[in-house]
């Protein structure tokens, strides 16, 4: 039987590669994201009430519920001392509540087959990098809503999170229009291969975490016992450098820091 999935986040990016791969192998997938066409359902996951109208019409179109993906995510630059705002909270509604809308409204039908989530995290949930605090919030929080659901919810279906690294997708517009960038700081993965990992973790056998590449999954692993005074050195180290090569020289929210590393040298 062809497996019944529901993608958040379908449009673009790893979303919209991931459903692809899915259709491919046979699976029926129904996207949720902010505009509808014919293979997506119109759904703003910040709203409770828009998730829980497109869950159900996305699980009467495919007939029942086998897998949900939480996708849908978005990325706006914060500095962490300044009071947050609208994008703050919009990065905590979209990317950290999101899931736990659809997935609190996709309950019963996952319960009822013994279904899967499948939660998109990032590797920020391990490596916490400056002017994302929002960003790296949501994605750590992640981690812990799918302990929590697993906590509660393992014995009827099973919690896989992924954790892709920086892939060149729509997510990182904003930060590049701020002039903050991951570009050149952090190796670059593929959507093709963030993708298939979203589709090991629907289609394959249980897996309870999966990095989308094997230097991922090694770095993370590492991240996970290293002291996180020596962690967040390296992390400072590697921005410096960025910062007295000129990197952040266009950035109106990273100006104070970069002068201030400039200042230090």
């Amino acid at each position: 039987m062809s497996k019944r999935i529901i993608v958040t986040g379908a449009a673009s990016g790893i979303g919209f590669e991931a459903a692809r791969q899915l259709r491919a192998k046979g699976a029926r997938v129904v996207g949720l994201d902010l505009v509808a066409n014919e293979d997506i359902i119109a759904c703003d996951v910040a709203d409770q009430a828009a998730v829980d109208t497109a869950v159900e019409q996305a699980v009467e179109r495919l007939g029942g519920l086998d897998v949900l993906i939480n996708n849908a995510g978005v990325g706006f630059p914060q500095s962490a001392g300044a009071r947050p705002d609208g994008r703050a909270e919009k990065v905590i509604a979209i990317n950290l509540l999101g899931p736990w809308r659809v997935t609190g409204a996709a309950l019963p039908h996952l319960r009822a087959s013994r279904g899967r989530v499948v939660n998109v995290s990032s590797g920020l949930a391990f490596l916490t990098v400056p002017f994302a605090p929002a960003y790296c919030m949501s994605k750590s929080g992640l981690v812990a809503y799918s302990d929590a659901l697993r906590a509660e919810y393992g014995d009827e279906l099973t919690v896989t999170t992924v954790y892709p690294g920086y892939i060149r997708t729509p997510i990182h517009e904003a930060g590049a229009a701020e002039g903050i960038a991951l570009e050149g700081a952090v190796p670059v993965e593929k959507v093709e291969d963030a993708a298939g990992t979203l589709v090991r973790a629907a289609l394959g056998r249980p897996v309870r975490d999966l990095a989308t590449t094997r230097r991922g999954g090694i770095g993370y692993a590492a991240l996970r016992v290293l002291p996180r005074r020596l962690v967040e050195r390296g992390v400072r180290q590697q921005f410096t450098k960025q910062a007295r090569s000129g990197a952040f020289d266009g950035s109106r929210l990273a100006s104070d820091w970069a002068s201030r590393v400039r200042a230090a040298k």
